[in-house]
């Protein structure tokens, strides 16, 4: 059993089929099939029900791994000298609120990402309700080439909800889908906003960590440079090394931050 399975929770056939057949009927639907995608999620069981839309069943455990996850990421970001600013949940359900809130708002400023549909409870579950993208890759999957061509269009998408006080919060390879050309973002979350900043910053970091493997930290901060200042991305700069902890980002540190050193030098 791999350790994300174990965090994530179990749940049991019979009760994945009864969420989805809730979910199905809430949509005025018959339940046919539903099918659990492998992911790398942490904090929800996704599936797939009637090969027509997408669900996230969220547990208490997982509630209390995300509790867990946030107090960490809110030491990390103090210990960069900011305050904490990733928000705790109490219940499944309004972990499936929030998302679903903050979903619509991405979709309703023009950013790319899954219609959000509904978010409700059922036997102790939080589920999340959205449209379901079959023909997608994420950005980890596709080849060089490729992220470069998006790159800018991922930051002009970041640049647009950071103006709007919304920020994703966890931009990782795999939270960044591709479908015929577009950029879509998947999981994103608000934050108070007097700590937008330094929330901007921290989505910054996190872009360009997820950017820098694959095509380069000096492709990845010119891409960054064409939507944010260099005083915004010095305040990103603050936070890559708490960013390259995280077990979920490998890049080079050092290249990142001389790129964005030559970049504030030159525009100075």
């Amino acid at each position: 059993m791999s350790i994300r399975r174990l965090l994530r929770g179990q749940l049991s056939d019979a009760e994945l089929e009864a969420v989805a057949s809730e979910a199905a009927s809430r949509r005025g639907e018959a339940f046919e099939s539903v099918r659990v995608l492998e992911t790398d999620n942490w904090l929800s069981v996704p599936a797939v029900v009637n090969e027509e839309f997408f669900i996230k069943v969220i547990s208490a455990q997982n509630t209390l791994v995300h509790g867990l996850l946030t107090t960490g990421r809110n030491i990390g970001v103090f210990t960069s000298g900011s305050e904490g600013f990733f928000e705790r949940f109490g219940t499944p359900v309004g972990m499936a609120e929030h998302e679903l809130d903050a979903t619509r708002q991405m979709r309703d400023l023009g950013v790319n990402a899954p219609e959000p549909i509904e978010a409700f409870g059922h036997e102790g579950y939080g589920v999340l309700v959205l449209e379901y993208l079959p023909a997608f890759e994420t950005l980890e999957t596709v080849n060089e080439d490729r992220i470069s061509a998006v790159a800018p269009a991922l930051f002009g998408a970041l640049a647009t909800m950071h103006d709007a006080g919304l920020v994703h919060g966890d931009l990782r390879a795999e939270n960044v889908l591709l479908r015929e050309g577009e950029v879509y973002f998947i999981d994103a979350t608000k934050v108070d906003g007097e700590a937008i900043e330094d929330a901007r910053a921290y989505d910054i970091a996190c872009a360009l960590a997820a950017l820098d493997p694959d095509i380069g930290a000096r492709d990845a901060v010119e891409a960054a440079g064409e939507h944010y200042s260099g005083d915004v991305l010095l305040e990103a700069e603050s936070f890559l090394d708490f960013v390259s902890m995280r077990p979920d980002h490998d890049f080079d540190v050092l290249a990142v931050k001389g790129e964005i050193e030559k970049l504030v030098d030159g525009v100075a």
